[in-house]
């Protein structure tokens, strides 16, 4: 089952077809390299049917950040694990126009505290860019440590361990 969690001004859900249209222009754009991106059409797909299907898989996944005022969806925030995840890894990412609000942070909290809280996980990690400064700047509100040398991805990869 798929959860819905609420926050003062957030209401992270599961996504729908709806939220699609918005999901792809983002991945296509170049607002998406550091999430591996620009990415095609058709891996596009492939990531949005991913992320809804870690639910299923692995009891986690990811959840669409939406405006309790405006009702309009402003990004992700998600939990994955697995074969390209070797451990649980917190991440996020807002459309364009819905920086420099808080959501992502008030989006994260919510989505971490939950992961600890009611799937009891005991480790949550985020993996950065370390050209990508916003992320990292969030990953430090979130009280996430910087781990120097981490078992990780890639040495182009940073790893941030979140307290429980």
């Amino acid at each position: 089952m798929i959860p819905t969690l609420e926050t003062e001004r957030l209401l992270l859900r599961p996504q729908t077809m709806a939220d699609w249209p918005a999901y792809a222009r983002l991945m296509m754009s170049d607002q998406a390299v550091y999430l591996d991106g620009p990415h095609s059409l058709g891996d596009a797909w492939g990531l949005f049917c991913h992320n809804l299907a870690q639910w299923r898989l692995m009891g986690q996944g990811t959840l669409m950040i939406e405006s309790r005022e405006t009702g309009e969806c402003l990004g992700q925030v998600g939990i994955h694990y697995g074969p390209l995840f070797p451990e649980h890894e917190l991440g996020w990412q807002l459309y364009p126009g819905a920086e420099g609000n808080g959501y992502a942070l008030e989006a994260a909290q919510a989505l971490r505290d939950w992961a600890f809280a009611v799937r009891g996980l005991e480790s949550l990690v985020s993996h950065i860019d370390p050209e990508n400064h916003g992320s990292r700047k969030l990953a430090e509100r979130l009280d996430a440590e910087l781990i120097l040398d981490p078992d990780r991805p890639g040495p182009e990869v940073l790893l941030y361990r979140h307290k429980m």
